[in-house]
C-alpha cells in the first residue's frame, strides 16, 4: 500500500473522530470534524450507514493505523510482534505502538503531531541514551533517556519549545525535564496510558477472522 498523500482531515471525517493528525489545528474551530461532522464523499451529508460487526472492527483497525501514522504493512508487523509476546495481545499491541519513538516524541510535546515527530526523528534530531536514533519505529524501554540533540535546539522546529511544554499533559510513564529538554521512560505504559480512542479488543477480533 502506498503512502496516503490526500487531505488528512478526510481521514478524521471517515472515522468520525478527531485523530489529531494536524496538531494544534485539530483543537480549533477550523477542525473538519467541527465544521463537517459527516463522512467525505457525495453521500456523506446523508449520515453514516448502519455498520456490521466486521465493518466496526476494520474501522477500528484503520483508526489505530491512522492515529499512529502507520502504513498497512507496518501495522501488521506490529500485530505479529504482539502475538509473539506473553500476555494479552491487545495490550501488547498498544504497548508497542505507544513506545514507538515517534509517538513518545509526540507525547512529550516535542512535536505537535505524530507525523511531525516522524519527520523530526528521521532527520536525526533526537538521542536515546546519548546515541542518535533516526528510526521512528524504535521502541523505547524502561530507563531510556530521550534528548533533543544539542545542535538541533536552535532549529525553528523547536522555537519557544520550553514555553509550549508547560502546557503539555505528559503521561505518567514518562518524566520530562523542561530545562534540559530531556525525558526518561519510568516504566512501560499501562492500560490507562493507552490511546483512549482505540478499542484494541476489536482489532484483535478483526485479525482473528
Amino acid at each position: 500500500m502506498s503512502k496516503y498523500i490526500g487531505p488528512k482531515c478526510k481521514l478524521c471525517r471517515r472515522e468520525g473522530d478527531k485523530l489529531m493528525l494536524k496538531g494544534e489545528r485539530c483543537s480549533t474551530a477550523k477542525c473538519a470534524i467541527v465544521k463537517r461532522n459527516y463522512p467525505p464523499g457525495l453521500h456523506g451529508p446523508k449520515g453514516r450507514a448502519r455498520q456490521s460487526g466486521y465493518n466496526m472492527q476494520i474501522r477500528e483497525k484503520q483508526k489505530a493505523k491512522r492515529i499512529y501514522n502507520l502504513m498497512e504493512k507496518q501495522f501488521n508487523l506490529s500485530f505479529e510482534r504482539a502475538i509473539k509476546q506473553k500476555g494479552e495481545v491487545g495490550e501488547n499491541l498498544m504497548k508497542i505502538l505507544e513506545t514507538r519513538l515517534d509517538n513518545v516524541i509526540y507525547r512529550l510535546g516535542f512535536a505537535s503531531s505524530r507525523a511531525q515527530a516522524r519527520v523530526l526523528t528521521n532527520h536525526g534530531h533526537f538521542r536515546v541514551n546519548d546515541i542518535k536514533v533516526n528510526i521512528p519505529s524504535f521502541n523505547v524501554k524502561t530507563g531510556d533517556i530521550i534528548k533533543i540533540r544539542q545542535s538541533s535546539r536552535k532549529s525553528k522546529s523547536f522555537a519557544n519549545l520550553s514555553e509550549k511544554l508547560k502546557k503539555v499533559e505528559i503521561p505518567g510513564w514518562l518524566n520530562l525535564d523542561i530545562k534540559d529538554l530531556s525525558a526518561k521512560v519510568l516504566h512501560q505504559p499501562a492500560k490507562e496510558n493507552f490511546e483512549s480512542k482505540i478499542n484494541s479488543q476489536m482489532i484483535v477480533e478483526f485479525y482473528s477472522k
